[in-house]
């Protein structure tokens, strides 16, 4: 597991000057191979890419809107990024294995939402959300994964709190495997219209209680 330079021990209701420089992240190799960093600008369109290709189909008949979808995913990580929200970090994980050419292949996102009803029993407290957890097909089930999950555990905890939280898909049977396996535990099951009319997935609510490393 990787490490980080300082412990930042923040306050989860106050709000950071600028969160790019309140994180800290080793940028040395973990075991598996991949290196962890902050994201930089001139990752947006890899990590736009992995993101769709995890997320959306380039084949039937929407296959079409895959270019629009992408540069969607493009522009609102862009927005995302240049507003400096207090708690936001995206992370990438790099190739560290072909010296001479360093590939961005995994990307996830963590940050503080406002709770509802579903996260603290109806009050209205912050909580830390992971999101767009994307792997290259290539280099999935090499650890690149786990290891982005460990590093934002750590930034959750440095951030002050003590569980984080996250949607998987209900058919994504991988995922979970993964999560479960990592620790993260079933809150809720949530279902909407969409997934009784559309015949999506249902998605499913998962935490996990974080300890101090």
């Amino acid at each position: 597991m990787n490490n980080f330079n300082g412990r930042l021990a923040l306050n989860p209701w106050l709000s950071l000057p600028s969160h790019q420089k309140s994180v800290a992240v080793v940028n040395t190799p973990v075991n598996c191979g991949f290196q962890i960093r902050m994201c930089t600008v001139s990752d947006l369109n890899s990590i736009a890419q992995i993101i769709a290709e995890s997320f959306h189909s380039r084949d039937g008949l929407w296959g079409w809107a895959f270019p629009l979808m992408r540069l969607g995913i493009y522009e609102d990580l862009k927005h995302r990024l240049a507003t400096s929200a207090p708690h936001h970090v995206c992370l990438v994980a790099v190739d560290t294995s072909n010296k001479a050419n360093s590939d961005l292949v995994a990307t996830v996102e963590l940050s503080v939402r406002l709770g509802d009803a579903w996260t603290y029993a109806g009050t209205r407290k912050s909580y830390a959300y992971l999101s767009n957890l994307a792997v290259h097909p290539k280099y999935r089930r090499q650890g690149a994964a786990r290891a982005l999950l460990t590093n934002c555990e750590k930034v959750a905890i440095d951030w002050g709190f003590k569980d984080l939280y996250l949607h998987v898909l209900e058919n994504n049977h991988q995922a979970r495997k993964l999560y479960f396996k990592l620790g993260y535990r079933m809150h809720q099951i949530d279902s909407n219209w969409n997934t009784f009319f559309f015949r999506r997935s249902r998605q499913i609510l998962l935490y996990k209680h974080l300890l101090d490393y």
